[in-house]
């Protein structure tokens, strides 16, 4: 139990020091909040519980990966906001009989911008883009508990500004297979830049999350909720009025807006292990995105999958914003099964 013991004091030590870095400021790298998992996007971006032998969730919480994936590979494309393309490439190999490790590229490319001087002349075009490098490993530590940690080196370039960053993931997972409960806590994105843009420090999106995830009887639906910016309390926004000069919105900072903003909710029909739906609502995201013209499907999301043989194939689709409509798709296969 002493590395039990270790997991649980670190992660209560970063949880006190996180909160005092987050007070005030704001951070960069907010790409590593975007996941790479079509079965996480699908319920609502951010889940740190999903037991599945999915390698693509090991991105929100090290302690899913697992010796079940041993030799398990997968690539993963989304198309998002703005003409923004992410893809990526995972593997996974087994490390005895209760421990794995894995390695992944991802890369965040914002399609071309055009270029401007401090007079505002146009000069040319730049492909701003960001990629992660990242080696996880886990460990079951009882029958039931397991815990995780993930290495990721980030490399930034815009136009002629470059950065270089080292962030750490540190995560456990408790499953209980008999009631289909799954306890998690993670804290993401310890770290901090190696090289500047400039002599300005950027700091990454620290945080703290905790979740739940569990089916009821012999319903084949698992429910689940993420708490996630744990390292603070107050997230106000801007609620838009209706457009008109007498509405013209205001700051929003009450105890339910704070409440529910640090809350992501999914549900997840899984008829078979070889198929599922599932569906998410992220608060934070619908009204980071809200304008006068809501859009009803702000916020939600929507995802299957199904496995064909040695194959597996994820879907997931969102709006957050009207007229802009994001995509994801995974690809995954057992390589010992060729």
């Amino acid at each position: 139990m002493t590395l039990f013991k270790h997991i649980i004091l670190f992660i209560s030590v970063s949880a006190c020091s996180t909160g005092i870095l987050a007070q005030d400021g704001s951070t960069a790298y907010n790409f590593l909040n975007v996941t790479s998992s079509a079965r996480v996007y699908g319920l609502g971006g951010v889940n740190i519980t999903s037991v599945h032998d999915d390698l693509m969730t090991t991105d929100q919480n090290p302690a899913l990966l697992g010796p079940e994936m041993h030799m398990q590979a997968g690539i993963n494309y989304m198309r998002y906001i703005g003409g923004s393309n992410f893809a990526g490439v995972r593997f996974a190999h087994s490390a005895s009989e209760r421990g794995a490790w894995s390695a992944g590229i991802q890369y965040f490319g914002y399609g071309t911008i055009k270029a401007a001087d401090q007079t505002g002349a146009i000069y040319g075009n730049i492909s701003p883009k960001d990629i992660a490098f990242s080696g996880a490993f886990s460990y079951d530590i009882t029958g039931r508990l397991r815990g995780g940690i993930n290495l990721k080196m980030l490399y930034s370039n815009y136009d002629e500004y470059s950065a270089f960053a080292l962030a750490t993931d540190l995560g456990i997972n408790y499953y209980d297979d008999e009631r289909d409960l799954s306890l998690s806590a993670v804290v993401a994105n310890l770290g901090g830049q190696i090289k500047r843009f400039t002599s300005q420090y950027d700091r990454l999106p620290i945080d703290v999350r905790l979740g739940w995830a569990q089916s009821f009887g012999e319903l084949p639906i698992r429910f689940s909720v993420t708490a996630w910016n744990l390292t603070k309390w107050h997230l106000p926004f801007y609620q838009t009025g209706d457009g008109t000069a007498a509405d013209g919105g205001s700051i929003k900072d009450t105890f339910s807006s704070n409440l529910f903003r640090h809350l992501v909710f999914g549900a997840e029909f899984i008829p078979s292990d070889r198929f599922y739906i599932n569906l998410g609502y992220n608060y934070k995201t619908r009204t980071d995105m809200s304008t006068y013209s809501r859009n009803f499907l702000s916020g939600f999301s929507v995802g299957a999958g199904m496995k064909v043989r040695m194959f597996g194939i994820a879907i997931a689709l969102a709006q957050p914003h009207t007229g802009a409509t994001t995509f994801m798709l995974n690809i995954s296969t057992n390589l010992y099964e060729f």
